[in-house]
C-alpha cells in the first residue's frame, strides 16, 4: 500500500510539474478542447431535443381513417390494433361524428337537419395514434390497405421538416466535430511535445537509471487527460448555463411555445448521460494527443 501511494504521489507531482511548465500552451489546449466539446455537446443535445420534438408531434398528430359506408368502426378496431406501430385507437361512430358536427355548426334541431339531408351523411371513422413520428407514414400506408377503409388522412409536413432538420444537423455536427477533434489532438500533441522537450535532460537521466518508458511518459499522458477533463467540465458548465437561461425565457412565452418547449426537454437519463459523454470524449482526445506526442519523441 505504501509503495502504491509513493508511486501515485510521484505521478501527481510529475503531472503538476509538466502542467506548470506548459504555461499558456495549457490554456490553448484546454480552450480548444472546450470549444470542441461545447459544440459537440450542443449538437448532441439538439439532436436529442429534435428527436423529442418529433415524438411530441407524433403523439399529437393523428391518422384519421374514414370507413366505407355501412362499415362500423368497432368492427375494424381489432384489425387496426394488430398493425405494427399503432399505439392507440379511438373509434368514432357516424352518429357521434354527426352530433359533434351539428353542434359545431350551431344547429339546435339535429333531427330536423338529419331529415333535410335524407339521413346522416357521415361514415364511421377511427382516430389512430402511432408509437412514434417515424411510424406515422408507415401506419397510414398500411391502414389504407385494410378492407373497409375508404380514405386515410394525416398531416406529415411538420414531421418531415423536423426530421430533415435533424438529419442535416447530424451531418453538419459530424463534419465540425471531426475537424475540431483533429485540431484539438494537434494542439495537445504540440503542447505535450514542448513539455517533453523542456524536460529532455531529466528524461535521459531517468532512462540511464533504468526507468521504463511507460513510467517516464505516463505523467505526460495524465496531462493530456487533464486537458480533456478540464475542457469537458468547462463545456458542460457553458451548456448548463445556456440551457437554464433558455428554460427561464421559454417559461414566459405563450402556450404554443411552451408546448414546443416541453417537446424539446431531454429525459433525466440523458441529462446525466451528456456530461459523462463529454468527460469520456474529452479524456479520449487528451489521451490520443498525448500518446501522439510521446510516441514521436520516444521512438527517436
Amino acid at each position: 500500500m505504501l509503495q502504491f501511494l509513493t508511486k501515485l504521489d510521484y505521478l501527481l507531482r510529475e503531472t503538476l510539474l509538466g502542467l506548470r511548465r506548459g504555461g499558456w500552451m495549457n490554456w490553448a489546449a484546454i480552450s480548444t478542447v472546450t470549444v470542441l466539446l461545447f459544440l459537440f455537446g450542443v449538437s448532441l443535445q439538439a439532436s436529442w431535443q429534435l428527436e423529442g420534438l418529433l415524438n411530441q408531434f407524433g403523439s399529437q398528430l393523428e391518422v384519421s381513417v374514414y370507413l366505407d359506408t355501412g362499415v362500423q368502426a368497432d368492427t375494424l378496431k381489432p384489425i387496426v390494433a394488430a398493425i405494427p406501430g399503432v399505439a392507440e385507437i379511438q373509434p368514432i361512430s357516424k352518429e357521434a361524428a354527426w352530433a359533434a358536427l351539428v353542434k359545431d355548426l350551431g344547429v339546435s334541431d339535429i333531427n330536423g337537419t338529419t331529415k333535410q339531408l335524407d339521413g346522416n351523411p357521415l361514415v364511421d371513422q377511427l382516430k389512430v395514434k402511432a408509437r412514434s413520428s417515424q411510424d406515422v407514414p408507415v401506419v397510414a400506408k398500411k391502414l389504407a390497405q385494410v378492407e373497409g377503409v375508404d380514405e386515410v388522412q394525416y398531416v406529415d409536413e411538420a414531421v418531415q421538416r423536423v426530421g430533415q432538420l435533424n438529419r442535416g444537423l447530424s451531418w453538419v455536427s459530424l463534419a465540425v466535430t471531426t475537424l475540431l477533434t483533429l485540431t484539438a489532438i494537434a494542439v495537445i500533441t504540440t503542447t505535450i511535445r514542448l513539455i517533453v522537450m523542456a524536460r529532455k535532460r531529466e528524461i535521459e537521466v531517468m532512462q540511464l537509471v533504468g526507468a521504463t518508458t511507460i513510467w517516464i511518459y505516463l505523467p505526460f499522458v495524465l496531462q493530456g487527460v487533464t486537458f480533456g477533463l478540464t475542457g469537458a467540465a468547462l463545456s458542460w458548465g457553458l451548456i448548463s448555463s445556456i440551457q437554464h437561461f433558455l428554460n427561464n425565457l421559454l417559461a414566459q412565452q405563450p402556450e404554443f411555445v411552451q408546448f414546443l418547449a416541453n417537446g424539446v426537454q431531454i429525459s433525466p437519463v440523458r441529462t446525466i448521460l451528456l456530461p459523462l459523454i463529454l468527460l469520456g470524449f474529452g479524456s479520449a482526445v487528451g489521451v490520443m494527443g498525448s500518446l501522439f506526442a510521446v510516441r514521436r519523441i520516444a521512438v527517436k
